[in-house]
Protein backbone atom coordinates (compact mmCIF):
# COMPACT_ATOMS: atom_id res chain seq x y z
CA UNK A 1 0.00 0.00 0.00
CA UNK A 2 1.20 3.32 -0.86
CA UNK A 3 2.54 5.36 1.42
CA UNK A 4 0.88 9.34 1.85
CA UNK A 5 3.53 11.51 2.71
CA UNK A 6 2.93 13.77 6.03
CA UNK A 7 1.71 17.10 5.65
CA UNK A 8 4.23 19.40 6.62
CA UNK A 9 3.23 22.42 8.80
CA UNK A 10 4.43 25.70 7.98
CA UNK A 11 6.94 27.42 10.21
CA UNK A 12 7.55 30.96 10.91
CA UNK A 13 10.96 31.59 9.29
CA UNK A 14 13.34 34.58 9.28
CA UNK A 15 11.92 35.70 6.19
CA UNK A 16 8.74 35.53 7.24
CA UNK A 17 8.87 37.18 10.43
CA UNK A 18 10.71 40.19 9.17
CA UNK A 19 8.17 40.90 6.27
CA UNK A 20 5.56 40.10 9.28
CA UNK A 21 6.92 42.71 11.58
CA UNK A 22 8.12 45.63 9.05
CA UNK A 23 4.37 45.90 7.13
CA UNK A 24 2.29 45.77 10.69
CA UNK A 25 5.01 47.85 12.13
CA UNK A 26 5.34 50.56 9.29
CA UNK A 27 1.38 50.87 9.16
CA UNK A 28 -0.45 49.38 11.60
CA UNK A 29 1.33 50.90 14.55
CA UNK A 30 0.47 54.83 12.71
CA UNK A 31 -3.09 53.32 12.77
CA UNK A 32 -3.04 52.88 16.40
CA UNK A 33 -0.91 55.72 17.34
CA UNK A 34 -3.48 57.85 16.00
CA UNK A 35 -6.09 56.80 17.55
CA UNK A 36 -5.22 57.41 20.74
CA UNK A 37 -2.74 60.76 20.21
CA UNK A 38 -5.30 63.02 20.08
CA UNK A 39 -6.80 61.89 23.34
CA UNK A 40 -4.83 62.83 26.35
CA UNK A 41 -3.82 66.51 24.75
CA UNK A 42 -7.29 67.28 24.48
CA UNK A 43 -7.80 70.25 26.65
CA UNK A 44 -4.29 71.47 25.24
CA UNK A 45 -5.38 71.06 21.66
CA UNK A 46 -8.83 72.79 22.74
CA UNK A 47 -7.36 75.89 23.75
CA UNK A 48 -5.28 76.47 21.25
CA UNK A 49 -8.59 76.10 19.11
CA UNK A 50 -9.48 78.85 21.09
CA UNK A 51 -6.72 81.03 21.23
CA UNK A 52 -6.67 80.83 17.13
CA UNK A 53 -10.26 81.56 17.29
CA UNK A 54 -9.62 84.49 19.71
CA UNK A 55 -6.62 85.97 17.44
CA UNK A 56 -8.80 86.28 13.94
CA UNK A 57 -12.34 87.30 15.11
CA UNK A 58 -11.66 89.03 19.23
CA UNK A 59 -14.03 86.28 20.76
CA UNK A 60 -14.04 82.89 22.08
CA UNK A 61 -16.19 80.07 19.95
CA UNK A 62 -18.95 79.03 22.62
CA UNK A 63 -18.74 75.53 24.13
CA UNK A 64 -21.27 73.54 21.37
CA UNK A 65 -18.94 75.46 18.23
CA UNK A 66 -15.81 74.10 20.06
CA UNK A 67 -17.28 70.37 21.21
CA UNK A 68 -18.33 70.41 17.48
CA UNK A 69 -15.01 71.65 15.96
CA UNK A 70 -13.59 69.12 18.61
CA UNK A 71 -15.70 66.38 17.41
CA UNK A 72 -14.91 67.37 13.50
CA UNK A 73 -11.10 67.10 14.61
CA UNK A 74 -11.46 63.69 15.75
CA UNK A 75 -13.65 62.25 13.07
CA UNK A 76 -11.69 63.34 10.14
CA UNK A 77 -9.24 60.07 10.94
CA UNK A 78 -12.17 57.90 10.73
CA UNK A 79 -13.37 59.76 7.73
CA UNK A 80 -9.52 59.17 6.03
CA UNK A 81 -9.84 55.76 7.21
CA UNK A 82 -13.42 55.51 4.61
CA UNK A 83 -11.95 57.39 1.46
CA UNK A 84 -8.75 55.42 2.14
CA UNK A 85 -11.14 52.03 2.25
CA UNK A 86 -12.10 52.94 -1.18
CA UNK A 87 -8.80 53.46 -2.62
CA UNK A 88 -7.53 49.95 -1.83
CA UNK A 89 -9.25 47.77 -4.59
CA UNK A 90 -7.57 49.72 -7.57
CA UNK A 91 -4.25 50.20 -5.83
CA UNK A 92 -4.08 46.74 -4.86
CA UNK A 93 -4.83 45.79 -8.28
CA UNK A 94 -2.58 48.46 -9.88
CA UNK A 95 0.37 48.50 -7.61
CA UNK A 96 -0.05 44.89 -5.62
CA UNK A 97 0.08 44.81 -2.21
CA UNK A 98 3.29 45.39 -1.28
CA UNK A 99 3.63 48.59 -4.01
CA UNK A 100 0.59 49.98 -2.11
CA UNK A 101 1.90 49.74 1.32
CA UNK A 102 5.17 51.49 -0.01
CA UNK A 103 2.73 54.50 -1.39
CA UNK A 104 0.95 54.32 1.48
CA UNK A 105 3.81 56.56 2.95
CA UNK A 106 2.81 59.29 1.38
CA UNK A 107 -0.74 59.75 3.39
CA UNK A 108 2.22 59.64 6.55
CA UNK A 109 4.83 61.99 5.78
CA UNK A 110 2.36 64.51 4.18
CA UNK A 111 -0.09 65.04 7.55
CA UNK A 112 3.40 65.18 9.92
CA UNK A 113 4.62 67.88 8.33
CA UNK A 114 1.61 69.81 8.24
CA UNK A 115 0.84 68.91 11.98
CA UNK A 116 4.42 69.73 12.91
CA UNK A 117 4.16 73.38 11.55
CA UNK A 118 0.44 73.99 12.58
CA UNK A 119 1.09 75.61 15.97
CA UNK A 120 3.60 77.96 14.04
CA UNK A 121 0.84 79.06 11.32
CA UNK A 122 -1.55 79.51 13.81
CA UNK A 123 -4.37 76.60 11.89
CA UNK A 124 -6.15 74.81 13.34
CA UNK A 125 -7.09 73.48 9.48
CA UNK A 126 -3.90 72.01 9.25
CA UNK A 127 -4.47 69.56 12.23
CA UNK A 128 -8.00 68.77 10.91
CA UNK A 129 -6.44 68.20 7.27
CA UNK A 130 -3.67 66.06 9.14
CA UNK A 131 -6.25 64.17 10.55
CA UNK A 132 -7.89 63.39 7.50
CA UNK A 133 -4.76 62.56 5.80
CA UNK A 134 -3.40 60.40 8.25
CA UNK A 135 -6.78 58.75 8.31
CA UNK A 136 -6.19 57.81 4.70
CA UNK A 137 -2.89 55.89 5.75
CA UNK A 138 -5.04 54.08 8.38
CA UNK A 139 -7.32 53.38 5.75
CA UNK A 140 -4.98 51.58 3.52
CA UNK A 141 -2.86 49.83 5.80
CA UNK A 142 -5.59 48.22 8.25
CA UNK A 143 -6.60 46.80 4.96
CA UNK A 144 -3.52 46.04 2.92
CA UNK A 145 -1.56 44.78 6.01
CA UNK A 146 -3.62 42.00 6.85
CA UNK A 147 -4.60 40.76 3.19
CA UNK A 148 -0.76 40.89 2.70
CA UNK A 149 0.15 39.04 5.60
CA UNK A 150 -3.10 36.42 5.37
CA UNK A 151 -1.34 35.35 1.78
CA UNK A 152 1.92 34.97 3.02
CA UNK A 153 1.49 33.05 5.78
CA UNK A 154 0.99 29.17 5.72
CA UNK A 155 -2.53 28.06 6.63
CA UNK A 156 -1.33 27.02 10.38
CA UNK A 157 0.02 30.42 11.12
CA UNK A 158 -2.46 32.53 9.06
CA UNK A 159 -4.98 33.11 12.38
CA UNK A 160 -1.61 34.20 14.44
CA UNK A 161 -0.02 36.31 11.84
CA UNK A 162 -3.24 37.46 10.68
CA UNK A 163 -3.58 38.96 14.14
CA UNK A 164 0.01 41.11 14.43
CA UNK A 165 -1.53 44.24 12.36
CA UNK A 166 -3.75 44.16 15.70
CA UNK A 167 -0.96 43.84 18.17
CA UNK A 168 1.08 46.69 16.46
CA UNK A 169 -2.22 49.00 16.62
CA UNK A 170 -2.79 48.32 20.14
CA UNK A 171 1.59 48.86 20.86
CA UNK A 172 0.90 52.24 19.00
CA UNK A 173 -2.50 53.00 21.10
CA UNK A 174 0.04 52.57 24.05
CA UNK A 175 2.83 54.30 22.96
CA UNK A 176 0.35 57.81 22.31
CA UNK A 177 -1.11 57.33 25.67
CA UNK A 178 2.29 57.12 27.25
CA UNK A 179 3.86 59.74 25.05
CA UNK A 180 0.77 62.08 26.46
CA UNK A 181 1.81 61.72 30.21
CA UNK A 182 1.87 65.03 30.70
CA UNK A 183 2.87 43.11 -3.53
CA UNK A 184 2.33 39.41 -2.53
CA UNK A 185 5.71 36.71 -3.08
CA UNK A 186 4.17 34.61 -4.73
CA UNK A 187 6.84 32.98 -6.79
CA UNK A 188 8.62 29.71 -5.52
CA UNK A 189 11.71 30.46 -4.88
CA UNK A 190 10.67 33.03 -2.71
CA UNK A 191 8.09 30.83 -0.82
CA UNK A 192 10.75 28.93 -0.27
CA UNK A 193 12.96 31.17 1.59
CA UNK A 194 9.46 32.16 3.26
CA UNK A 195 8.79 28.35 4.34
CA UNK A 196 11.95 27.47 5.17
CA UNK A 197 11.82 24.09 3.21
CA UNK A 198 12.19 22.97 -0.93
CA UNK A 199 9.07 20.90 -1.19
CA UNK A 200 6.41 23.31 -1.62
CA UNK A 201 4.57 22.19 -4.62
CA UNK A 202 1.38 21.65 -3.16
CA UNK A 203 1.01 25.08 -1.92
CA UNK A 204 2.21 26.63 -4.92
CA UNK A 205 -0.88 24.15 -6.55
CA UNK A 206 -3.58 26.51 -4.46
CA UNK A 207 -1.64 29.43 -5.03
CA UNK A 208 -2.05 29.41 -8.78
CA UNK A 209 -5.29 27.73 -8.28
CA UNK A 210 -6.14 31.03 -6.76
CA UNK A 211 -4.27 32.62 -9.43
CA UNK A 212 -6.27 31.23 -12.39
CA UNK A 213 -9.41 31.75 -10.91
CA UNK A 214 -8.27 35.98 -10.20
CA UNK A 215 -6.52 36.06 -14.26
CA UNK A 216 -9.79 34.44 -15.42
CA UNK A 217 -12.32 36.82 -13.69
CA UNK A 218 -9.89 39.79 -13.51
CA UNK A 219 -11.16 42.09 -10.70
CA UNK A 220 -14.08 41.89 -9.08
CA UNK A 221 -16.07 45.13 -8.30
CA UNK A 222 -17.91 46.10 -5.18
CA UNK A 223 -21.00 45.40 -7.45
CA UNK A 224 -20.34 42.70 -8.87
CA UNK A 225 -19.56 41.07 -5.10
CA UNK A 226 -23.02 42.56 -3.83
CA UNK A 227 -24.14 40.42 -7.21
CA UNK A 228 -22.52 37.12 -6.60
CA UNK A 229 -24.65 34.90 -4.95
CA UNK A 230 -22.04 32.36 -4.39
CA UNK A 231 -20.67 35.14 -1.78
CA UNK A 232 -24.01 36.14 -0.51
CA UNK A 233 -23.15 35.27 3.58
CA UNK A 234 -19.56 36.24 3.73
CA UNK A 235 -20.57 39.91 2.43
CA UNK A 236 -23.17 39.83 5.25
CA UNK A 237 -20.58 37.98 7.63
CA UNK A 238 -18.18 41.11 6.65
CA UNK A 239 -20.63 43.85 7.15
CA UNK A 240 -22.19 42.39 10.44
CA UNK A 241 -18.61 42.14 12.16
CA UNK A 242 -16.77 45.05 10.62
CA UNK A 243 -19.97 47.09 12.30
CA UNK A 244 -20.00 45.14 14.98
CA UNK A 245 -16.48 45.81 15.65
CA UNK A 246 -16.72 49.82 15.79
CA UNK A 247 -20.25 50.54 16.57
CA UNK A 248 -19.78 48.57 19.78
CA UNK A 249 -18.08 51.64 21.22
CA UNK A 250 -14.06 50.51 21.02
CA UNK A 251 -13.06 53.62 19.64
CA UNK A 252 -15.28 55.93 21.89
CA UNK A 253 -13.16 54.59 25.21
CA UNK A 254 -10.12 55.51 23.40
CA UNK A 255 -11.26 58.64 21.47
CA UNK A 256 -12.65 59.96 25.14
CA UNK A 257 -10.82 57.90 27.45
CA UNK A 258 -9.90 60.70 29.90
CA UNK A 259 -13.47 61.82 30.36
CA UNK A 260 -14.80 58.28 30.98
CA UNK A 261 -12.60 57.70 33.65
CA UNK A 262 -13.18 61.65 35.64
CA UNK A 263 -16.73 60.78 35.25
CA UNK A 264 -16.38 56.99 36.71
CA UNK A 265 -15.33 59.23 39.96
CA UNK A 266 -10.75 59.18 38.54
CA UNK A 267 -8.89 61.46 39.93
CA UNK A 268 -7.45 64.44 36.97
CA UNK A 269 -4.18 63.74 37.88
CA UNK A 270 -4.49 59.78 37.83
CA UNK A 271 -6.85 59.71 34.58
CA UNK A 272 -3.51 59.49 32.21
CA UNK A 273 -1.97 56.46 34.64
CA UNK A 274 -5.18 54.65 34.69
CA UNK A 275 -5.61 55.39 30.62
CA UNK A 276 -1.56 54.24 30.29
CA UNK A 277 -2.59 50.93 32.32
CA UNK A 278 -5.89 49.91 30.24
CA UNK A 279 -3.24 50.31 26.57
CA UNK A 280 -0.75 48.01 28.38
CA UNK A 281 -3.66 45.76 29.41
CA UNK A 282 -4.77 45.96 25.30
CA UNK A 283 -1.69 45.59 24.13
CA UNK A 284 -0.82 41.90 26.75
CA UNK A 285 -4.37 40.46 25.00
CA UNK A 286 -3.56 41.19 21.78
CA UNK A 287 -0.69 39.26 22.57
CA UNK A 288 -2.33 36.27 23.78
CA UNK A 289 -4.80 36.52 20.92
CA UNK A 290 -1.63 35.99 18.73
CA UNK A 291 -1.08 32.84 20.20
CA UNK A 292 -4.66 31.39 21.01
CA UNK A 293 -6.64 32.20 17.70
CA UNK A 294 -5.02 28.94 16.00
CA UNK A 295 -5.65 27.26 19.42
CA UNK A 296 -9.47 28.08 20.30
CA UNK A 297 -10.35 29.35 16.75
CA UNK A 298 -11.64 32.60 15.21
CA UNK A 299 -15.56 32.08 15.91
CA UNK A 300 -14.70 31.09 19.23
CA UNK A 301 -12.80 34.14 20.18
CA UNK A 302 -15.41 36.21 18.69
CA UNK A 303 -18.23 34.64 20.91
CA UNK A 304 -16.20 35.35 23.80
CA UNK A 305 -15.10 38.80 22.83
CA UNK A 306 -18.68 40.09 21.95
CA UNK A 307 -20.13 38.34 25.09
CA UNK A 308 -17.52 40.22 27.54
CA UNK A 309 -18.53 43.26 26.36
CA UNK A 310 -21.64 43.29 26.09
CA UNK A 311 -21.49 42.07 29.83
CA UNK A 312 -19.19 44.88 30.71
CA UNK A 313 -21.14 47.82 28.85
CA UNK A 314 -24.39 46.93 30.68
CA UNK A 315 -22.51 46.46 34.15
CA UNK A 316 -20.38 49.32 33.12
CA UNK A 317 -23.81 51.57 32.69
CA UNK A 318 -25.61 50.88 36.06
CA UNK A 319 -21.79 51.13 38.13
CA UNK A 320 -21.97 54.82 36.05
CA UNK A 321 -25.23 55.07 37.56
CA UNK A 322 -24.83 54.62 41.21
CA UNK A 323 -22.00 56.15 41.31
CA UNK A 324 -22.84 59.12 43.36
CA UNK A 325 -24.66 56.65 45.70
CA UNK A 326 -22.40 54.16 46.29
CA UNK A 327 -18.86 54.89 46.90
CA UNK A 328 -16.95 51.91 45.94
CA UNK A 329 -19.00 52.10 42.48
CA UNK A 330 -16.39 54.06 40.51
CA UNK A 331 -13.77 51.26 41.32
CA UNK A 332 -16.71 48.96 39.47
CA UNK A 333 -16.53 51.02 36.10
CA UNK A 334 -12.69 51.23 36.01
CA UNK A 335 -12.76 47.05 36.18
CA UNK A 336 -15.85 47.25 33.41
CA UNK A 337 -13.89 49.12 31.13
CA UNK A 338 -10.63 47.11 31.69
CA UNK A 339 -12.96 43.83 30.81
CA UNK A 340 -14.16 45.45 28.38
CA UNK A 341 -10.81 46.06 27.20
CA UNK A 342 -9.78 42.39 27.58
CA UNK A 343 -13.05 41.12 25.47
CA UNK A 344 -12.46 43.52 22.23
CA UNK A 345 -8.69 42.82 22.17
CA UNK A 346 -9.28 38.89 21.93
CA UNK A 347 -11.63 38.69 19.57
CA UNK A 348 -13.58 41.59 18.08
CA UNK A 349 -10.02 44.13 17.61
CA UNK A 350 -8.71 41.07 15.64
CA UNK A 351 -10.69 38.49 14.07
CA UNK A 352 -12.84 40.22 11.37
CA UNK A 353 -9.68 41.07 9.38
CA UNK A 354 -8.58 37.51 9.46
CA UNK A 355 -11.39 36.15 8.06
CA UNK A 356 -12.05 38.67 5.13
CA UNK A 357 -8.68 37.07 3.60
CA UNK A 358 -10.00 33.82 4.61
CA UNK A 359 -13.31 33.96 3.35
CA UNK A 360 -12.73 35.57 -0.28
CA UNK A 361 -10.44 33.82 -3.06
CA UNK A 362 -7.93 36.51 -4.49
CA UNK A 363 -10.12 37.56 -7.18
CA UNK A 364 -12.55 38.84 -4.73
CA UNK A 365 -10.51 39.64 -1.76
CA UNK A 366 -9.80 43.44 -2.60
CA UNK A 367 -13.00 44.36 -3.32
CA UNK A 368 -13.83 42.59 0.11
CA UNK A 369 -11.67 44.83 2.25
CA UNK A 370 -12.99 47.62 -0.09
CA UNK A 371 -16.44 46.88 1.64
CA UNK A 372 -15.28 45.56 5.22
CA UNK A 373 -12.89 48.84 5.60
CA UNK A 374 -15.86 51.04 4.37
CA UNK A 375 -18.06 49.55 7.11
CA UNK A 376 -15.23 49.84 9.64
CA UNK A 377 -14.34 53.30 8.91
CA UNK A 378 -17.90 54.68 8.49
CA UNK A 379 -18.69 52.89 11.59
CA UNK A 380 -15.31 54.60 13.39
CA UNK A 381 -16.42 58.16 12.18
CA UNK A 382 -20.22 57.79 13.37
CA UNK A 383 -18.81 57.12 16.68
CA UNK A 384 -16.05 59.78 16.84
CA UNK A 385 -18.74 61.98 16.12
CA UNK A 386 -21.75 61.46 17.48
CA UNK A 387 -20.60 60.06 21.32
CA UNK A 388 -19.86 63.88 22.66
CA UNK A 389 -23.20 64.57 22.26
CA UNK A 390 -24.87 60.52 23.25
CA UNK A 391 -22.56 61.24 26.27
CA UNK A 392 -24.14 64.84 27.14
CA UNK A 393 -27.25 63.65 26.21
CA UNK A 394 -27.82 59.99 27.97
CA UNK A 395 -25.07 60.11 30.48
CA UNK A 396 -24.92 57.09 32.21
CA UNK A 397 -26.94 55.18 29.77
CA UNK A 398 -24.24 56.23 26.85
CA UNK A 399 -22.95 52.47 26.54
CA UNK A 400 -26.40 50.60 26.36
CA UNK A 401 -26.55 51.24 22.69
CA UNK A 402 -23.02 49.65 22.31
CA UNK A 403 -23.93 46.86 24.83
CA UNK A 404 -27.23 45.73 22.05
CA UNK A 405 -24.91 46.10 19.09
CA UNK A 406 -22.03 43.67 20.86
CA UNK A 407 -25.28 41.03 21.97
CA UNK A 408 -26.55 41.37 18.34
CA UNK A 409 -23.32 40.72 16.70
CA UNK A 410 -22.69 37.88 19.82
CA UNK A 411 -25.80 36.00 18.34
CA UNK A 412 -25.28 36.70 14.59
CA UNK A 413 -22.01 35.21 14.78
CA UNK A 414 -22.94 32.30 16.76
CA UNK A 415 -25.96 31.69 13.88
CA UNK A 416 -23.88 32.53 10.77
CA UNK A 417 -19.81 32.53 11.12
CA UNK A 418 -18.57 28.84 10.68
CA UNK A 419 -15.43 27.92 12.21
CA UNK A 420 -12.00 28.76 9.25
CA UNK A 421 -9.13 27.60 11.71
CA UNK A 422 -6.47 25.37 9.94
CA UNK A 423 -8.52 25.38 6.41
CA UNK A 424 -6.90 26.42 3.05
CA UNK A 425 -9.32 29.20 1.04
CA UNK A 426 -10.71 26.68 -1.36
CA UNK A 427 -11.86 24.70 1.89
CA UNK A 428 -13.52 27.49 3.76
CA UNK A 429 -15.22 28.69 0.08
CA UNK A 430 -16.40 25.49 -0.12
CA UNK A 431 -18.26 25.80 3.52
CA UNK A 432 -19.83 29.13 2.17
CA UNK A 433 -20.83 27.42 -0.93
CA UNK A 434 -23.25 24.65 0.65
CA UNK A 435 -24.20 27.79 2.83
CA UNK A 436 -25.40 30.29 0.11
CA UNK A 437 -27.07 27.25 -1.84
CA UNK A 438 -25.04 26.84 -5.14
CA UNK A 439 -23.97 24.22 -6.93
CA UNK A 440 -20.19 22.46 -6.19
CA UNK A 441 -17.96 23.33 -9.07
CA UNK A 442 -14.42 23.14 -9.05
CA UNK A 443 -12.65 24.71 -6.57
CA UNK A 444 -10.49 27.47 -8.21
CA UNK A 445 -13.93 28.49 -10.38
CA UNK A 446 -16.14 28.72 -7.57
CA UNK A 447 -16.66 32.09 -7.39
CA UNK A 448 -16.60 32.71 -11.06
CA UNK A 449 -19.99 30.75 -10.72
CA UNK A 450 -22.22 33.81 -11.74
CA UNK A 451 -20.65 35.08 -14.38
CA UNK A 452 -21.11 34.41 -17.82
CA UNK A 453 -19.03 31.56 -19.77
CA UNK A 454 -17.06 33.81 -21.45
CA UNK A 455 -15.42 35.62 -18.07
CA UNK A 456 -14.54 31.66 -17.00
CA UNK A 457 -11.44 30.82 -19.05
CA UNK A 458 -10.56 27.35 -20.78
Amino acid sequence: MEQVPAKKEGRLTLVLGLATLIAAFGSSFQYGYNVAAINSPAQFMKTFYNKTYYERNNGYMDEFALTLLWSVSVSMFPFGGFVGSLMVGPLVNNFGRKGTLLFNNIFSIVPAVLMGCSKVAGSFEMIILSRLLVGICAGLSSNVVPMYLGELAPKNLRGGLGVVPQLFITIGILVAQIFGLRSLLANEEALKRLRGWDDVGPEMEEIRQEDEAERAVGFVSVLKLFRTRSLRWQVISVIVLMGGQQLSGVNAIYYYADQIYLSAGVKENDVQYVTVGTGAVNVLMTVCAVFVVELLGRRFLLLLGFSVCFTACFVLTAALALQDTISWMPYVSIACIIAYVVGHALGPSPVPAVLITETFLQSSRPAAFMVGGSVHWLSNFTVGLIFPFVQVGLGAYSFVIFGVICLLTTIYTFLVVPETKAKTFVEINQIFTKMNKVSEVHPEKEELEEFPPSTRGQ
